[in-house]
């Protein structure tokens, strides 16, 4: 029987415990060891797992754990992740990478620097219908793309959380929802050359943008539209469509549907998000990654141009004008 790796998890917030079902979940990674720098929320998650606890992330690396999760808020990511870089410990980090692009180079830098793994958690790259659409999306079935839309919409009150602050967080829902987008639309069409974003304003009082519309034009020549807000309540059944000359992909939150112009039916082809799959999938893709067995499907490069993306569209919203973006490393998984 294969022995599971062994992980630590730095940050016992909300979404920690998608992390903690997905490893009861695992055959091939346990999580050993959870450090958060309040006891009591470190202590609840541990016992989900039955991991240790540790009220600081620099006592989990006594535990030597083959790789850590970096689940803090984004301006902490940086500090964390380079300090178990540097002790040859890979790191799986959270969205959003960073609050900026030179954290996001020194991480990568200390990863290679050292020798080990290093990617961004991105969760909706490890959907089963996200993986199934680009598989189709790559088989021609549906000719020439033509439109892309993401839209991540739901009125979620924001006004006490730190995703608000911008010291912590780097920016409001352009910078937390939209790094999702930005990892999306890289996954289906390649590398983006630049970005068109308008504000369009709050209802929450918040410092930081709440509603926002991006536009992102792929080096591939397609026009992304991207739809983000914590303010209004847009219960939208798809949160990707692809329109194609031949045809049309929908990618939901219930179902995962096509339809081909020369066919009056929809061919259904998934059941839809589900949450704690792909959270299994993300980090049994690092595992696998560790062991050899399976590339990144989030490489480095792909984390980085994300940051890059994302400080191109608050140029764009700040100037109200395109901007480019200027990808160093222009790959796209």
């Amino acid at each position: 029987m294969m022995n599971k790796l062994k992980f630590g998890l730095v940050g016992a917030g909300g979404i920690a415990q998608a992390y903690a079902q997905a490893f009861n979940e695992s055959g091939c990674c346990n999580l050993a060891a959870v450090s958060d720098v309040r006891p009591e929320a470190a202590a609840a998650l541990a016992e989900i797992v039955g991991a240790k606890t540790y009220s600081s992330y620099q006592e989990l690396a006594d535990l030597s754990p083959d790789a850590v999760i970096v689940a803090t808020p984004p301006s902490t990511h940086a500090e964390i992740a380079c300090f178990f870089l540097e002790r040859g410990i890979s790191v799986l980090c959270e969205k959003p990478l960073t609050t900026n692009i030179a954290d996001a180079e020194k991480m990568i830098a200390t990863a290679e620097k050292a020798g080990v793994q290093f990617t961004m958690a991105s969760k909706f790259r490890y959907s089963a219908d996200v993986i199934k659409a680009k598989s189709l999306l790559a088989s021609g079935i549906l000719g020439d793309v033509l439109q892309f839309e993401n839209a991540f919409t739901a009125k979620v009150d924001m006004s006490k959380r730190w995703n608000s602050d911008e010291a912590v967080s780097g920016g409001g829902v352009l910078i937390d929802n939209g790094t999702h987008s930005v990892d999306i639309i890289r996954y289906f069409l390649g590398c983006v050359d630049s970005v068109l974003v308008v504000d369009a304003g709050g209802t929450q009082g918040l410092t930081v943008d709440e509603n926002v519309k991006m536009f992102a034009k792929t080096k591939s020549g397609v026009t992304a539209s991207v739809d983000l807000t914590w303010g209004i309540n847009k219960e939208l059944p798809y949160f990707i469509s692809i329109y194609g000359t031949n045809g049309t992909i929908h990618i939901g939150w219930r179902e995962s549907k096509y339809k081909l112009n020369s066919s009056p039916d929809w061919v259904v082809f998934g059941n839809g998000y589900d949450k704690v799959a792909s959270f299994k999938g993300k980090i049994e893709n690092f595992a696998n990654s560790l062991r050899g067995s399976e590339e990144l499907l989030i490489k480095p490069a792909d984390a980085l141009a994300s940051v890059q993306v994302i400080d191109a569209a608050y140029r764009s919203m700040r100037q109200n004008l395109w901007q480019p973006v200027v990808e160093k490393a222009q790959t796209a998984s």
